[in-house]
């Protein structure tokens, strides 16, 4: 029996704990046993992870590095769980991650960066370079993040491997249920729905305004098109006021958090996401699962997962014109919508299903525990 410790920062809601999830779904229970440190949780995800019999242990908020008493914490597990293999991600998760299994011994350490970190300090990249030397591997979710560990920090690339997030295939949702959702949003059947859905935490990274600002300018033209946004968070009053501002209010839908993003899905007929900053977007490949075309912007891992004028089109950063202008044609051309979208679903069924994704990480464990000579699975 393979143990592995996976430390991170917080569960809630995210695209790391949903990948915490995933691992306690799909690794087989007779070859791995898991538990889960992280500084604290909330939510259905958690819970989630425990009925799958994956132990959640909180140990409180890491105030710096030399949080001792949180670092006392995470060695008290290792001493009582003997991980083969402790997998950090998150920035506190690494460090908890990398000061405890260095001080324990422990025979394998992975750290995983999950972001696109373009406005980590000099201290933090010095950190995590440091913390890279430790490790036995380093994780990379995307492309901009592995870019990011060889480029910027030069962590030998024969250390970096690119383990794609993946995502849960949606569930599958009849027309029924789709006209009655568009009949409880009080949307009318022959409208063009874009469709958002993400954190509305920090506009500055997922820009949620330009969107808005996007779509009126559709409104504007004329077209007959509907704004759902799926979210929350403490921008989301913001969004609200400029919606009012720009006198769109009843063109545009808020729903708040939904654990069963599915039907959305399936009654959008473009998805947009026009972050500022973004390491992967899980958002886009649920959305292309659903096989809806994406506006998104050309940042992060976004520009590797959407292939411009094939699954849909990238746009600039913050160019709200750019925007309106792919949403215009997409919203106008329903035949290059359903083109796209069934490209954008055969290349997410290829390469960002939870299943693989479970399947790459164990590839990784599998090969550096036969290094350490400790298993062989």
């Amino acid at each position: 029996m393979i143990r592995v410790l996976n430390i991170v920062e917080s569960i809630t809601y995210g695209g790391v704990e949903r990948r915490r999830l995933s691992l306690a779904k799909m690794l087989n229970k007779e070859e791995f046993e898991l538990k889960i440190i992280c500084t604290h949780y909330r939510g259905e995800i958690p819970e989630r992870i425990k009925d799958c019999g994956v132990e959640v242990i909180a140990v409180g908020k890491l105030k710096n590095i030399f949080d001792w008493e949180k670092h006392k914490k995470v060695i008290s597990v290792i001493r009582e769980f003997q991980p083969h293999i402790v997998h950090g991600a998150v920035f506190e998760g690494v460090t908890m991650a990398t000061v405890s299994s260095v001080f324990c011994r422990v025979p394998v350490l992975i750290i995983e960066e999950t972001s696109d970190p373009q406005n980590r300090s000099w201290r933090g990249n010095l950190l995590m370079r440091l913390f890279s030397f430790f490790a036995d591997a380093v994780v990379g979710v995307s492309h901009a993040s592995t870019n990011y560990l060889t480029e910027t920090l030069k962590i030998s690339p024969k250390k970096v491997h690119l383990i794609s997030n993946g995502v849960a295939i949606p569930r599958e949702v009849s027309e029924k249920e789709s006209e009655q959702l568009k009949a409880t949003l009080g949307i009318a059947a022959e409208k063009i729905i874009i469709g958002s859905v993400g954190r509305m935490i920090n506009d500055n990274t997922k820009r949620f305004s330009d969107l808005i600002k996007a779509f009126e300018m559709l409104i504007r033209k004329g077209l007959n098109v509907h704004l759902v946004l799926v979210g929350d968070g403490p921008e989301k009053g913001k969004y609200k006021r400029l919606v009012q501002q720009l006198n769109i209010e009843k063109s545009v839908t808020f729903e708040g958090y939904q654990d069963d993003t599915a039907k959305y899905y399936a009654i959008f007929d473009v998805f947009s996401l026009v972050s500022a900053h973004e390491s992967f977007g899980l958002v886009l490949a649920e959305a292309m699962l659903s096989k809806v075309p994406i506006v998104a912007t050309k940042v992060g891992g976004m520009q590797y997962i959407v292939d411009h004028e094939k699954t849909g089109y990238l746009v600039e950063k913050q160019n709200v014109v750019e925007i309106a202008q792919k949403l215009e044609i997409l919203c106008n051309t329903e035949s290059l919508r359903t083109e796209m979208g069934k490209a954008g679903y055969q290349k997410a069924m290829g390469n960002y299903t939870e299943e693989q994704y479970v399947k790459r990480v164990k590839t990784l464990y599998s090969e550096l525990l036969k290094k350490k000579k400790i298993a062989n699975i």
